[in-house]
């Protein structure tokens, strides 16, 4: 039997260990497998040398490429490192789906139920994979926002020492609220994932069939998973025990509500954009005004009244009840917590709402990415591209037509290289710069911290999306 022997030194600053039998590495680290060799302590500095020439010409070489196309490929920035580093400065996860809240008895039931949907068609299991895929998705990010935006903004001196959490930097009233955004948040999205089953008369879907009884099973799950989050989050929002928060997240939920009703639907209760407006001055001038809650009290009910059928106000209308108002509202009740000043909670609303927005934006423009739809790839009718498409040639609207039986009756590839050949793709990365913008400038009201520059890096890796 060989003996084997160890060879430890250090390759670019990295200790690297290798098990030599029959003078073959048999353990190494794979990514630099490729420049280790076997060499004699006299040799190694001789074999450094080397490699810190290539390293520096390597270096040069690309430093110059660089240069040469700066103006055609500006910097990327990475999202999951901005993330990351959001991460370790607030002390929080990515998500409140943490170890402690994964390893509960109600949520054990619900994934071990959920299993039984694996094959089938149902809506939820595409939900629940998004909720646990970190990769581009942005949908767990809630509540590091609110945390970064708690730290960033800093809190009264009034406040005692008991209620802040040293180590992070926030209260630990606004590390539950942040909790708590994420819950109804995601309360929403799963409650969305329910399949609307017609009478037998009136279903494509037989009664008696597995697909049928694979659909009737989703929706029981998805239905108490999502009651059970909401209920859940209004038991801890009334544990943080301030009646102005209480009131500002319940009209956070009613505008999740209310914006399940505004415009057309088809029977799966899908949205469907209105019909565009002619163009006409007065038209115009009736959007002309931003699409906002009343400053002086946000928790009153948007006014929704004269926006349909304007690509940009109807949008900002779907999205800002849909997202923007959570995300927005828990930003401000978080600085509420804090006992700061009002204006500086109308600055962390702003900054909410239109992060949100340009989200929505990129994640609206990116089904249109490509040149081709996927297979089995659809889009949302409502989305940004499609508004402003139709306003541009509203003929299209005769085949969104079809899609108010259902939206499957709709050509996708169709509407796909209609909006690919128009403006309004473009037009929403204009919108999705505008909001980005609008909220680097909001951000300029905050003290330059840690938490305020790890805002910045979010919203820079998010147009890199």
């Amino acid at each position: 039997m060989h003996s084997s022997k160890v060879l430890c030194f250090h390759i670019n600053k990295l200790p690297l260990v290798c098990y030599v039998w029959q003078r073959r590495i048999i353990s190494a680290p794979h990514s630099i497998c490729n420049d280790v060799i076997l060499v004699k302590s006299e040799s190694f500095n001789h074999y450094r040398q080397q490699r810190q020439q290539q390293r520096i010409a390597s270096t040069s070489a690309q430093h110059t490429s660089n240069n040469n196309n700066a103006k055609s490929t500006p910097p990327k920035h990475d999202w999951n490192r901005a993330v990351s580093e959001a991460e370790r400065i607030v002390g929080y996860p990515t998500s409140f789906l943490s170890l402690r809240w994964l390893l509960s008895d109600e949520i054990a039931n619900v994934a071990l139920h959920l299993r039984k949907l694996v094959g089938s068609t149902h809506p939820l299991l595409k939900t629940a994979k998004h909720l646990l895929y970190n990769g581009k998705n942005t949908m767990q990010a809630w509540g590091l926002i609110v945390l970064l935006v708690s730290k960033a903004a800093g809190h009264s001196p009034s406040i005692s020492d008991m209620e802040q959490d040293k180590s992070a930097g926030v209260l630990h009233t606004q590390r539950g609220l942040a909790e708590i955004t994420e819950m109804i948040r995601i309360s929403h999205l799963v409650h969305n994932s329910l399949v609307n089953l017609q009478r037998k008369t009136n279903s494509s879907i037989p009664e008696d069939s597995p697909t049928f009884e694979d659909m009737t099973f989703g929706n029981k799950i998805g239905l108490l998973t999502g009651d059970y989050l909401l209920g859940h989050a209004s038991y801890e929002l009334a544990n943080l025990r301030n009646q102005e928060v209480v009131e500002l997240i319940a009209s956070a939920i009613r505008d999740f509500s209310e914006s399940e009703f505004i415009g057309e639907r088809d029977q799966q209760n899908n949205p469907l954009p209105s019909k565009p407006e002619s163009n006409n001055i007065s038209a115009r001038n009736i959007g002309a005004n931003n699409i906002d809650f009343d400053e002086s009290d946000c928790a009153r009910p948007l006014n929704i009244s004269k926006v349909m059928g304007i690509p940009e106000k109807e949008w900002e209308c779907r999205n800002i009840l849909n997202a923007g108002s959570l995300l927005g509202k828990s930003c401000k009740a978080t600085l509420k917590l804090a006992g700061q000043s009002e204006e500086m909670q109308r600055q962390a609303y702003l900054f909410g709402k239109h992060l949100s927005l340009a989200w929505q934006a990129c994640l609206d423009a990116e089904p249109f990415q490509s040149t081709t739809l996927p297979i089995d790839c659809t889009f949302s009718l409502v989305s940004a591209p499609v508004l402003f498409h139709l306003e541009y040639d509203p003929s299209l609207y005769d085949e969104i037509e079809k899609g108010k039986i259902s939206i499957e009756n709709v050509d996708y590839i169709k509407i796909h290289k209609a909006i690919l050949q128009g403006p309004g793709l473009e037009k929403t990365k204009q919108l999705q710069r505008k909001h980005t913008t609008a909220a680097m400038r909001v951000l300029e009201n905050f003290p330059p911290t840690d938490a305020r520059t790890a805002l910045e890096n979010i919203i820079l890796a998010m147009q890199d999306l």
